[in-house]
């Protein structure tokens, strides 16, 4: 007894200083005691539970007196159904040691007691880590990307696991386990849409030149048979060369499903599309299935939610999506980062200063060729005395000595607006002055920061609640005074990234505009 009394009360003392690091501080609370109905039960070797070095484990085990569990073969079946069937949750059966868990109970009335006692324990141990991989993942994006900011998901597996335990009820730790997010659940479902489609072995297309509707092109007859695996053309084709008109309205349908432009133009985007596998779209989707359950499980009851490749934001108020926008984000070398935050104030009138790297690679060069260049941007150079530096007296060897801000008006970069939210990487939501980029399918062209269009209806929404009407705004635009309001409305905004889901048993697909995709299925695969 003094053992397992010191055993407790050093898992206490633990768990006690992990909180600490939190906040706010939570007082931890015991595990409740596991209630066993089986015959067969083995004491554990405490070194046994060790050699897992796991705390989770030891707990468990803290709980049941350090005895076996498992002895129901009700409760052993339902586990190991759970973790075959992984694969169906975007997870990989081999990461619960599933095969020599399947052997042990294939033995399970010959395993002598320290078999058992193994046996036991590996099933708690991979159960418990399949549990925690559907609630936060199986990798952690802080380890993976330098501008991925989200908060940290701490899970309580043992809560979850005991009581389901308790209530005879274990079902119910993979229902409290996964994302409650509508785009998780879509994605689970374009998982279950996809394992539908046969094995392909569709020959890749080579196109060299635009296809447009009536021209014939021999790649004609392999696009027709990739319409047709993918479901967008239907019925008999005669799997002709010449572009018809059905074959026409089923690119047209393809392209809508992969973002592009509707327009029934075969060029490289739409190809590129076409030429991905059954099992490339597969390794897509189970990385974006990765990548929600790193996201938050629930969302907050006003946001904003922003999907950096779909180039959409939308705005959800009481679960009602209210504003829909196209948005311009960061290009691959200058990548929108990845973040959750609250929405604070809307700022009228904007300047603008130049951030470094902006600097660096644009500014500097473009003054070296003309000193007047920011002159004719209305932008002012500042010393650090706030005196004004004419472009003659500028020091081109030491640029990083100045400030650079751009007077507001129609012309200034941020547009005549801009939405501030707390984040470390100095990127915020704004109007541009060159709004017809918004007509442009590919609109991956900023330098980090998120351009909005139809910025000042947007702001009147979100400004309702401060009483803040369009003529009020208007008025405050007109006299080019850089205006602050702070947002009475609590916006929580998502600023995330997802290539894959599925609308009506539809199967939609961005392109991967940061190549993230890939790369994170060979991860999670390693």
């Amino acid at each position: 007894m003094n053992k397992l009394y010191f055993l407790i009360l050093l898992s206490i003392l633990i768990s006690c200083k992990k909180e600490e690091k939190a906040i706010p501080v939570k007082k931890a609370e015991p595990l409740p005691a596991i209630i066993q109905t089986d015959e067969r039960k083995i004491q554990l070797d405490t070194s046994l539970i060790n050699s897992f070095k796991s705390e989770n484990i030891q707990n468990f085990y803290i709980a049941s007196n350090n005895e076996t569990v498992w002895g129901n073969l009700k409760k052993r079946t339902f586990i190991i159904d759970e973790l075959k069937k992984s694969e169906t949750l975007g997870l990989d059966p081999n990461d619960y040691n599933i095969k020599k868990i399947k052997d042990f109970e294939s033995k399970i009335s010959k395993l002598d007691d320290a078999e058992l006692a193994l046996y036991d324990v590996l099933l708690t141990y991979n159960f418990q880590k399949y549990l925690t991989h559907l609630y936060k993942g199986k990798l952690n994006p802080k380890k993976l990307y330098n501008d991925w900011d989200l908060n940290e998901k701490p899970f309580d597996v043992n809560t979850i696991l005991i009581k389901a335990f308790n209530d005879n009820n274990l079902a119910l730790t993979i229902e409290q386990s996964q994302p409650k997010t509508y785009t998780y659940k879509r994605l689970l479902k374009a998982l279950a849409l996809l394992n539908e489609f046969p094995d392909d072995n569709i020959k890749t297309i080579d196109v060299k030149d635009k296809v447009v509707l009536h021209d014939t092109n021999s790649a004609m007859i392999t696009i027709k048979k990739r319409l047709l695996y993918w479901k967008d053309l239907t019925g008999r084709d005669s799997l002709t060369s010449i572009y018809d008109g059905k074959t026409f309205e089923a690119i047209k349908k393809f392209q809508m499903r992969h973002g592009l432009a509707p327009d029934g133009v075969i060029g490289n985007g739409t190809v590129n599309a076409l030429n991905f596998s059954k099992t490339k779209r597969k390794n897509q989707i189970i990385a974006n299935i990765e990548r929600w359950r790193w996201y938050a499980d629930t969302l907050a009851e006003n946001y904003f939610i922003i999907n950096i490749p779909d180039y959409s934001l939308n705005v959800v108020e009481n679960k009602d999506t209210t504003v829909v926008r196209k948005i311009v984000v960061g290009t691959i070398r200058r990548k929108t980062p990845i973040l959750t935050s609250t929405l604070k104030t809307v700022v009228l009138n904007p300047t603008w200063t130049i951030p470094p790297t902006i600097l660096k690679e644009d500014v500097v060069p473009a003054m070296k060729r003309n000193r007047n260049y920011l002159k004719n941007k209305n932008i002012t150079i500042y010393d650090k005395d706030n005196s004004v530096v004419e472009p003659n007296d500028w020091n081109e060897n030491s640029p990083g000595r100045y400030r650079y801000v751009q007077s507001p008006g129609s012309n200034n970069s941020l547009g005549l607006m801009k939405i501030l939210f707390p984040n470390n990487h100095s990127v915020y939501l704004h109007d541009t002055n060159h709004r017809s980029l918004f007509g442009r399918n590919n609109r991956s062209l900023s330098s980090g920061c998120i351009r909005v269009e139809n910025p000042l209806e947007l702001a009147q929404h979100i400004l309702d609640s401060n009483n803040w009407s369009k003529q009020k705004i208007d008025s405050v635009i007109v006299t080019k005074k850089t205006t602050n309001v702070r947002i009475a409305k609590k916006y929580t905004i998502y600023q995330w990234y997802w290539t894959a889901w599925s609308t009506d048993n539809s199967l939609q697909f961005r392109d991967d505009i940061y190549n993230l995709d890939a790369n994170l299925y060979a991860k999670l695969r390693n």
